[in-house]
């Protein structure tokens, strides 16, 4: 494969073929083809160059959108651009994503507008491309969730796990059980204002990521991170355990301390459980678990299981068994944080998410590995590369330090496969999760998640062993992106390492 850092394609592709010259575009340009991608191309042109082409109604027409399973993969395509451009999908997905990857060839030069010449072959390389935006810490509205999947979608991630449900707050309305809206979601970390999603909200993130090729994941995070619960239903939630990190980190950063009852608005973790033993909490999670699986018509519920530091190990596994069972019983995969994997009798084929170090450290590994032991896989979101919400440099305003100051370049170079002694065919893929506690506003949300979010798109979708695929050739053709994030309104965060375009 031949790619020269002047080709800027992020994720790389599985091949290209860089052609002479461009096609030059103008408003008498047609494109052809009956899928919805259409009109995202049209609108996604005019947008970075001001220039609207045309629907074309008929057969003929400078741009061509087709899809041809024999042609190639799920999700994978081809992309011709000489005189004229055809984006072949094996599916609607790879139509989809192939044309994403012709919006990066769209560039400006002295003689106006038009798409570099190429010849593309691709297709992903794990089926697991995934972000995660917490919206409980601080809350985000519909359409900031809908600019996160138009953002994410564009560099072929597949995925949206939102952390519906926190110490902090209740943001998904349950018919059921409406107290948690009415009682436990109108506050956030700091005491900033909270919110929840309706259900007709929630039905309209489902559809918009639905348009964009994403399936949501809802994650109810459980037994512990449910200080919220207690201040809408107290009867269903234990009283605060305190711990040594809590105090410590509470006085720190001159938080608060959980009280039972009353909105939490610090940051500390592991003092929250549900009752265990109380047969209430297992009918409260199987309805909150019956109607989010309603709502999503993708496999997985999360049920969260991090951190539960204030519930005994016994009472813990007992808890993540049932829990599992009942999404089995609604019909879903369930889906949790790697701790889970300590119980022994979770449901078959539950799917961990992996979130310890490269290096993993205590029984993390133990934990993970335990879910393919139970017919299960792995998701990877090893903290210390994948976090999103960790800081660029110690002095940077916004994220955290716990796991890591994770620069573009480490967020780059990591391989999934090498963390955990698994085979490759139990990595699903990976996960890039954004924790909100320090972003009060949607634009420091996109501040932590661009540029690493295109480095962790790499990892997911791009052949290990491509020839380009390293940073010198990376850093670079990231740089590339800069005049398509400007357009779309990205508030992407300049790193020093990146040499970035203007054009």
């Amino acid at each position: 494969m031949v790619l020269p850092h002047s080709m800027p394609l992020v994720p790389l592709p599985v091949s290209v073929i860089v052609g002479d010259g461009r096609m030059p575009l103008s408003q008498t340009d047609r494109v052809v083809g009956d899928s919805p991608v259409a009109t995202h191309l049209i609108d996604a042109v005019a947008r970075r160059s001001g220039i609207r082409l045309t629907r074309s109604s008929d057969a003929t027409g400078e741009i061509l959108l087709r899809i041809d399973a024999e042609a190639a993969a799920p999700e994978g395509y081809t992309l011709t651009v000489a005189d004229s451009v055809e984006v072949v999908g094996g599916d609607e997905a790879g139509l989809f994503y192939g044309v994403q990857t012709l919006l990066q060839l769209l560039r400006e030069d002295d003689d106006g507008w038009g798409l570099l010449g190429a010849a593309i072959t691709d297709a992903p390389r794990f089926a697991r491309r995934g972000v995660m935006l917490d919206v409980t810490r601080h809350f985000f509205s519909v359409d900031e969730v809908k600019k996160f999947i138009d953002s994410t979608s564009a560099l072929k991630f597949n995925h949206l796990h939102l952390h519906l449900t926190d110490d902090q707050g209740w943001r998904i309305h349950i018919d059921s059980w409406p107290k948690l809206t009415e009682l436990a979601s109108s506050t956030a970390s700091l005491g900033d204002p909270g919110g929840f999603y309706s259900k007709d909200d929630y039905r309209e993130i489902v559809a918009y990521a639905a348009e964009h090729h994403m399936l949501v994941i809802p994650e109810v995070d459980l037994p512990g991170h449910t200080h919220a619960i207690g201040v809408a239903y107290p009867e269903l939630v234990e009283a605060p355990v305190m711990n040594d990190s809590l105090l410590a980190e509470s006085e720190r950063l001159g938080q608060p301390l959980p009280v039972a009852g009353e909105p939490y608005l610090g940051w500390g973790v592991g003092h929250s459980s549900v009752r265990i033993h109380e047969e209430r909490t297992y009918e409260f999670v199987r309805d909150v678990v019956r109607e989010l699986a309603e709502l999503t018509p993708g496999p997985y519920i999360h049920i969260g299981g991090d951190e539960s530091l204030g519930t005994p190990q016994a009472d813990f596994d007992l808890f993540v068994e049932r829990a599992t069972a009942i999404v089995v019983e609604e019909g879903k995969i369930p889906l949790a944080w790697h701790e889970v994997g300590a119980a022994g009798e979770i449901a078959e084929g539950t799917v961990g998410q992996y979130w310890g170090k490269t290096t993993p450290e205590g029984t993390h590994a133990a934990e993970a590995t335990h879910f393919v032991e139970r017919g299960g896989a792995l998701i990877m979101s090893a903290a210390d590369v994948a976090y999103l919400d960790m800081k660029y440099s110690a002095d940077y305003p916004l994220g955290l330090t716990w796991a890591a100051i994770i620069d573009v370049r480490s967020a780059y170079e990591w391989e999934p496969t090498e963390v955990l002694d698994v085979p490759d065919t139990a990595i699903l893929g990976i996960e890039a999760p954004l924790w909100s506690e320090t972003t009060r506003t949607f634009g420091e949300v996109e501040q932590l998640v661009f540029p690493r979010a295109a480095a962790q798109a790499e990892v997911a979708w791009s052949p290990r062993d491509a020839p380009e695929r390293d940073w010198e050739s990376f850093r670079v053709r990231l740089g590339s992106m800069a005049p398509l994030w400007k357009a779309e309104a990205v508030d992407f965060h300049r790193a020093e390492e990146i040499p970035w375009s203007t054009r």
